[in-house]
């Protein structure tokens, strides 16, 4: 699943090689990628805040694809909203984690989803540095048919 999500982002999302995203592992309730700092650094040598909340937006939404797949369901996955701290500077590769919420919300989603052919969801991401969260995202995503 994660060769099939990183030909997608691949293609579809060209600034997704610029940056130099990597899919590196899905759990079924995290997806976390990887950009290289040598791709995403600003004029202080650290990760540049726009790579850093791409990063989170792409771990959140490449999480929801896949489990939409897995759960059968095609739909057009897009951002309604982000919110974003950056609560430390990130100094090396950017290192992204999107969770899904719990189970039952989860269920509910693909539920509301299979009968009304539209579904709300909030995922959240973190970018940690040396064990601390450097930055925090929150995502409200929709499908629709």
């Amino acid at each position: 699943m994660e060769r099939k999500l990183q030909d997608i982002l691949d293609s579809a999302i060209p600034l997704t090689q610029a940056m130099g995203i990597i899919v590196e592992r899905y759990s079924g309730r995290e997806l976390t990628i990887v950009a290289p700092l040598a791709n995403n650094f600003n004029h202080l040598g650290t990760a540049f805040g726009g790579s850093l909340y791409i990063a989170c937006v792409l771990s959140a939404w490449g999480l929801l694809y896949l489990r939409l797949r897995e759960a059968g369901v095609k739909g057009n996955i897009v951002i309604r909203k982000g919110d974003v701290e950056y609560l430390r500077p990130v100094k090396g590769d950017i290192v992204a984690t999107g969770a899904l919420p719990p189970d039952e919300e989860v269920a509910a989603f693909i539920a509301a989803f299979k009968e009304t052919g539209k579904a709300k969801m909030t995922i959240h991401a973190v970018i940690e540095v040396e064990g601390k969260v450097a930055v925090k995202f929150e995502g409200a995503f929709a499908v629709v048919r």
